[in-house]
């Protein structure tokens, strides 16, 4: 798992890195280094080793880093420390604000039932008006920061009504835990782990609030230079996804042992209205118009610093 630390050591080794060779084009990748999150298909596909041996025989090199959230990972692949990686729809939004070097380049959509805000069962907290002047936990640049605003919205609240804490979702499940929030905001499998505790009430769930955008973003160089690569990966992600769709209780018990999360927790997450590891794709029209929407929502609640032209970073695949 990579602490902030470990990222900051990344983005510093990759300086030089990404440097150009003066005089010439740079060579073809030898190594494919992805940012991953403990679930979904990227999850299975590196517990199959796929993609290793979809380019063993061109002698590239997979390697994999571990993070628990967008926010570091999309601050590694800015800088060049990673070439490929998933996140939320949140995250882009603060690495476009800033500067960072990367382009959306795939996505992928899972459950609006699996993101939530939780709250404990014996609160007085009984609806979404009843959050203000309460304590509300998420990770800001995170797509829980998303889903968190858009439920206070639909309550008539705004963000500034609550009192907003900047947790991880490992910090924020302790503090959860511990009474010292009243509220969290938070994505699977944290939400189907808190929501198997009796102790736990869902609030509500971003089921008709928010609409399930996840994306596969590459550095902006790694991406252009490498593009039928990126093409390979997305191929190969959609058909380990789709593969996983078909033999529903193998990957239930694959995704349980890459986790740790039990088999039953698993099985909820993997059940979910909408959920489907096999909707892997390059990026479609609807979802860039999302995203700017989107966007354009968190600069008018000053949320990022400036306007963002989501169009401006996506990348498209060559027409062969």
């Amino acid at each position: 798992m990579v602490t902030r630390r470990q990222t900051l050591g990344l983005i510093g080794a990759a300086a030089a890195a990404v440097l150009p060779i003066a005089g010439g084009a740079r060579a073809a990748a030898k190594e494919l280094r992805i940012g991953w999150q403990k679930n979904g298909v990227l999850a299975l596909a590196k517990s199959q080793g796929a993609l290793e041996k979809r380019f063993a025989d061109r002698g590239i090199k997979v390697s994999w880093s571990e993070f628990t959230s967008g926010p570091p990972l999309l601050e590694a692949l800015g800088a060049g420390a990673l070439d490929f990686g998933p996140t939320g729809d949140v995250p882009p939004l603060f690495a476009q604000a800033a500067r960072g070097n990367l382009l959306y380049v795939g996505t992928y959509r899972g459950s609006s039932q699996g993101s939530a805000v939780l709250i404990h069962k014996d609160s007085p907290i009984q609806k979404i008006e009843d959050l203000k002047g309460k304590k509300l936990a998420f990770k800001r640049g995170s797509s829980a920061h998303n889903v968190a605003v858009k439920v206070l919205r639909k309550g008539g609240l705004a963000p500034t009504d609550v009192t907003q804490l900047d947790l991880a979702p490992p910090d924020a499940a302790a503090a959860f835990k511990n009474g010292s929030i009243d509220a969290w905001s938070i994505w699977d499998p944290y939400t189907a782990i808190a929501e198997s505790d009796p102790q736990t009430r869902v609030l509500t769930t971003a089921e008709g609030i928010v609409d399930s955008w996840s994306y596969f973003l590459g550095n902006g160089d790694f991406a252009a230079e490498n593009g039928d690569l990126i093409v390979e990966v997305i191929d190969e992600l959609k058909k380990v996804g789709g593969a996983a769709q078909s033999n529903f209780d193998e990957t239930v018990k694959s995704i349980a042992s890459i986790t740790g999360v039990p088999e039953k927790v698993t099985k909820v997450v993997l059940s979910r209205r909408g959920a489907d590891l096999g909707a892997v794709s390059t990026v479609p029209d609807a979802a860039v118009q999302y995203q700017q929407a989107l966007a354009d929502e968190f600069y008018d609640l000053k949320i990022i610093p400036r306007k963002l032209e989501i169009s401006d970073i996506v990348w498209r695949p060559k027409a062969s």
